[in-house]
């Protein structure tokens, strides 16, 4: 499939593989057909919002009846509280990412956006327009930055700038998206009209009535029958009755019983006509669907890497608590050492004072990391849980129980363009801008249609009857005077029965028929030639945007991989450093005890060994993070963790993520003793 962004040219030639690709654009590299998110048409409710509530004989009025969605759950799923133990939540990166797909509301609120464009279905497929769904993600959810995370990522790095404000009415921009020749309403209606009407009207000469005062009870019984059809075509049926009682002396009928029926087939010749113009909606609400499954996809993919970043956070703060805890501990020891020493005049008092500022030190670097954790464990709670309210939840520390293994991935060791490849097939955001170049080309050519003058033909067919009882108040008198009043003796006026004026309305006894065309030419045309051009221009844009995305996840998977290479080679470098650390830390110890150091010296290996050991957290949590986020970038997470889009979307996981690449925690390992020959590099 040749690259969508070059989908539309002046002229067309034929590439290799048979596609089509626009003059001059024939060289460039193709890429491959974006994968389809499946399933399509993912449900978070029993129920299908795109399709209607059927009226049945037994249940006539369903179709009426408002229907509720169900409420949000507000409460936590039951396995958060099964990890609670002894006051402690023991948390591992498969549980907090099954907790974030049950739970966290970003996924939640995108959740519904699924039901919201079945609605959107249901709506085009009574030829209504579609009102369109938020795509974008959620990202309301809290953290996956901390202090005790520096660095990582390749060379480069890639950002996306905000886009300029609208400059329309109140600074909104409405899209040619859906613009054209409306269709036809698919679902028919049926109207009806029943009401009863007393008159006396006063009279200005009584030849026309034969009264001064002109009494009528009139009651009309009118009916009527839509519905349009996909071909353009629009059927209307009226049918209309009237019953009216008079005083009047010159009307023969009291009660007067009129009927009139009319059946009207309008076709559109023109603008809107043809099935595509007007079935075009419920295309662009299923492409509208599929985007919506897309960006569900992309959703939780984005929301599952954050939630990683947010333990390797925790992890990090975590392990750094303990290191700045190690580091107090071996001050405080050297101070405790110092004292004695002093106390049998062994040593001299600025080297106690030196211990002690560094005790002092030391006890400030492990408050203000044992605040960071505290509040990575917030924020890793407020990812994983919809109410904190629970104490049980909200008073517990979170003890990650997960480690990254430095085990290379297949990924590092794939060539770059296949690795590109992969990401163009997988990546959400090249299927939606797929499927919405689709959109805007139906929008094209909708709006091409719109250009056109409207032309309708339309034919007719009608009857009509009259008929009623005998007017009692019929004046015969051949005198047309004021007070000269004859009554007409009894069947003057044939009589008749409803019923004979429905027959005659239907018999063709008094028919009415006729055909004709409507024609309407705007003679500039201006609205209908900006909305056309504007439409082309969207569409370009669009293309601009697809060709802009394959650069950019290629600069992105490019630069994913390099951050991985660089960070396992800066958690060797640090595992290293911390290595020499703590065997440089050991000998001037003893070196100390042996008189041949001194306390500065031994605090400054401490501070160094320190440092070596935040490196070395910082660098590991890095890595992981890197990991995760290239995995974001292939668009590969549910695949690599097995993570089932159909049980996410009702919010019910029955199978646990399982996540490559882990290991259990493990202390430092002690000093091991300092290779005297060999080859540095090796010493591990």
């Amino acid at each position: 499939m040749a690259q969508p962004g070059f989908a539309q040219v002046q002229k067309v030639k034929t590439g290799n593989g048979g596609q089509s690709v626009a003059a001059g654009q024939q060289d460039l590299p193709t890429a491959p057909a974006p994968k389809q998110t499946e399933p399509l048409f993912m449900l978070d409710t029993p129920v299908n919002y795109a399709e209607p509530r059927h009226q049945t004989l037994r249940h006539p009025l369903d179709a009426y009846k408002a229907t509720d969605y169900p409420l949000p759950r507000l409460s936590n799923t039951p396995r958060l509280r099964d990890l609670l133990r002894d006051g402690k939540l023991y948390l591992s990166l498969s549980d907090a990412v099954t907790l974030a797909l049950e739970n966290n509301f970003d996924i939640a609120i995108a959740r519904i956006n699924l039901d919201i464009a079945d609605t959107d279905v249901l709506r085009t497929k009574a030829g209504g327009s579609f009102r369109g769904v938020s795509t974008g993600l959620v990202t309301g959810t809290l953290g996956g930055t901390t202090s005790t995370i520096t660095g990582g990522g390749g060379p480069g790095g890639t950002s996306t700038s905000s886009g300029g404000s609208g400059t329309g009415s109140s600074g909104l921009v409405l899209s040619e998206n859906g613009n054209g020749p409306l269709p036809e309403l698919l679902d028919p209606s049926i109207t009806g009209n029943l009401s009863y009407e007393r008159a006396n009207t006063k009279q200005s000469s009584t030849l026309i009535t034969g009264t001064d005062t002109l009494a009528q009870d009139t009651a009309t019984y009118n009916f009527g029958y839509t519905e349009g059809f996909i071909t353009g075509t629009a059927l209307s049926v009226t049918f209309n009755n009237s019953h009216t009682s008079t005083n009047s002396q010159r009307q023969s009928y009291s009660p007067l019983l009129n009927t009139t029926f009319r059946a009207q087939a309008t076709q559109h010749l023109l603008q809107g006509f043809g099935t595509w113009i007007n079935t075009r909606f419920m295309i662009q609400a299923k492409n509208d669907r599929r985007i919506t499954d897309s960006a569900f996809r992309q959703q939780i993919i984005y929301t599952v890497t954050q939630v990683e970043s947010i333990y390797w956070a925790l992890v990090s703060a975590y392990e750094d608590v303990q290191a700045k805890q190690r580091a107090l501990d071996q001050s405080t020891k050297l101070t405790a050492d110092n004292r004695k020493q002093l106390e049998i005049g062994t040593l001299a008092p600025l080297d106690v004072v030196n211990s002690d500022s560094a005790v002092a030190t030391d006890k400030q670097a492990l408050i203000a990391s044992e605040s960071n954790l505290k509040y990575q464990q917030l924020v890793m709670k407020q990812a994983l849980a919809r109410n904190l309210d629970d104490k049980g939840i909200s008073d517990s520390e979170v003890i990650p129980t997960d480690r990254v293994g430095l085990d290379r991935l297949v990924e590092e060791d794939m060539p770059v363009d296949e690795l590109v490849q992969q990401a163009y097939v997988n990546n959400p955001q090249i299927e939606q801008a797929v499927l919405t170049m689709k959109n805007n080309e139906i929008t094209i050519r909708a709006l091409k249609n719109g250009l056109l003058p409207t032309a309708d033909a339309y034919a007719f067919y009608g009857g009509s009857g009259v008929g009623g009882a005998q007017n009692p108040n019929l004046n015969c008198s051949s005198s047309f005077s004021a007070g000269s009043f004859t009554a007409c003796p009894p069947g003057y006026v044939a009589s008749s029965n409803y019923g004979n004026v429905f027959a005659n309305t239907f018999n063709n006894t008094s028919p009415d028929y006729g055909v004709g065309i409507n024609i309407t030419i705007p003679l500039r045309n201006r609205i209908a030639q900006a909305d056309q051009v504007r439409s082309q221009m969207e569409y370009r844009q669009t293309q601009m945007r697809l060709q802009q995305l394959y650069t950019q996840i290629k600069i992105q998977v490019i630069n994913g991989q390099y951050a991985l290479t660089n960070d396992r080679a800066q958690v060797m470098s640090a595992q290293a450093t911390r290595d020499f650390g703590a065997q440089s830390l050991d000998a001037e110890q003893k070196k100390y005890k042996l008189g041949a150091s001194t306390t500065a010296l031994v605090l400054a290996q401490e501070r160094t060994l320190a440092t070596a050991e935040n490196n070395l957290i910082s660098a590991t949590a890095a890595y992981a993070r890197d990991r995760s986020n290239l995995r974001q970038l292939l668009s590969n997470t549910l695949d690599q963790y097995g993570i089932n889009l159909v049980d996410t979307a009702r919010g019910d996981v029955n199978t646990k993520p399982v996540i490559p690449g882990l290991t259990a925690p493990k202390a430092p390992e002690a000093p091991k003793p300092i290779v005297v020959s060999g080859d540095p590099s090796t010493t591990k």
